[in-house]
């Protein structure tokens, strides 16, 4: 049994991927034999004012000298090495699920300091985990990071009921992530402006308190379109309404600008629904082909098409469901997740 800290900002008990990935971690690494222990860290990061990078280096500094430290990359890309170097000894391994500088409603300026500041962070770490294929090409060809330092570990997700789907002739379509520039909210929207022909609904599932002001946007946009009854916010739900409501739907979708894995993309799969989704990041790869349909991010045109054709296909959609619910066999669990982190931990030690 070796010994971990894994520093976390903010509110462990957000609804969001990257946390729901950190509960589970400090939940499973025990019985593959790390004692970890969560710590956590202001919740101003990744923009942390002064005060806050100087409560993190005390963090770092005040660590067990036998413990391994996992940091994750919302807060790792932002500290500066002299930060960094204040762990001393302690092994540190990152964890990444997308570069902070790909994070939507960046100014230019920001973005690229947030690259150049996660390159230069990235470059301190004794080894990195990520959670997809693709970032880990990301970091090797854009954050010039050595491909034996990176280790794969794509999110868990749970073995699920097949989804039942609506009964009815409106389709029942669903979209989970929280309401933020990134998720491409408003394109979708605006793909669903020429389809009011079509019989369909949409629920949004996700945290509303990320961005407010883009909340609001959001919500304008539907008012302006003249879709709020056919559109709802449903914001942070329970895992059981959650399940409910993947259980009731006909399709998952995601009009997501970059993803680092998709974690509801794999929780769609997991319920065999058929779905349309942007290629943006690794979303490409984490939908198999024949699982629904693909179109680039930011292509509100191209989404409306690809929506149009699932919607009023009914027998498509039924075989792209097919499909979907055979891919879910191929998923990772929770366990097979811990287990890789594990053993990366396991040999930074070493």
């Amino acid at each position: 049994m070796i010994e971990a800290r894994f520093l976390i900002p903010g509110d462990l008990a957000t609804p969001t991927g990257g946390y729901v990935y950190a509960r589970r971690l400090l939940r499973e690494l025990p019985a593959h034999g790390v004692a970890i222990e969560g710590v956590m860290l202001p919740r101003t990061f990744p923009h942390p004012p002064a005060a806050d990078l100087t409560v993190t280096a005390a963090v770092l500094s005040a660590t067990p000298p036998e413990a391994v430290l996992l940091v994750d990359g919302l807060a790792y890309g932002a500290l500066p090495p002299s930060i960094i170097a204040a762990a001393d000894t302690r092994p540190i391994v990152a964890l990444v699920h997308h570069p902070l500088g790909y994070e939507a409603g960046l100014t230019r300026r920001r973005a690229a300091d947030l690259v150049a500041s996660e390159r230069a962070a990235l470059a301190l770490a004794d080894r990195i985990v990520v959670t997809s294929r693709f970032t880990r090409g990301l970091l090797i060809d854009a954050f010039a990071i050595m491909a034996e330092h990176i280790v794969v570990a794509e999110p868990g997700t749970e073995q699920a009921s097949r989804a039942a789907g609506s009964g009815s002739t409106c389709v029942s379509l669903i979209a989970v992530g929280a309401v933020t520039p990134r998720k491409g909210y408003l394109d979708l929207v605006a793909a669903l402006v020429p389809l009011a022909d079509l019989d369909w609904t949409l629920t949004i599932v996700g945290t509303l308190d990320r961005d407010h002001g883009h909340v609001a946007t959001l919500g304008a946009a539907i008012e302006s379109a003249g879709l709020a009854s056919r559109i709802t916010l449903a914001g942070p739900v329970t895992a059981d309404r959650l399940a409910a409501l993947y259980a009731r739907a006909d399709c998952a979708v995601s009009s997501s600008h970059f993803e680092g894995y998709g974690m509801a993309l794999a929780e769609a799969l997991a319920r065999g629904l058929p779905i349309v989704a942007t290629t943006g990041g690794a979303a490409g790869e984490t939908v198999p082909n024949g699982a629904g349909l693909k179109v680039p991010p930011g292509d509100a045109t191209a989404l409306s098409a690809a929506l149009r054709s699932m919607i009023a296909d009914p027998a498509g959609r039924h075989a792209a469901a097919d499909r979907s619910w055979a891919a879910a066999k191929a998923l990772p669990r929770w366990s097979d997740t811990a287990g890789i982190v594990a053993r990366a931990l396991k040999e930074t030690r070493a």
